[in-house]
């Protein structure tokens, strides 16, 4: 199904949150998360079903000044 990843489109087969964050590499319970502009918590990504066209939103920490 196509996503916009962070304002891409990107194709992708996983079916809920949590499946995204693993397929594309993003590890850790810090980063923040958000669907179609509602936060997402870490602890809802699991059960947060994914669909055509959602807008999804993946922010990491990064270190620096």
């Amino acid at each position: 199904m196509k996503l916009t990843i962070n304002g891409k489109t990107e194709e992708v087969s996983a079916a809920t949150l949590a499946v995204l964050l693993t397929e594309l590499d993003y590890e850790g319970d810090w980063l923040a998360t958000a669907r179609n502009g509602e936060v997402v918590h870490a602890a809802d990504r699991q059960h947060c079903r994914l669909a055509e066209g959602d807008r999804i939103e993946i922010l990491s920490p990064m270190q620096g000044g």
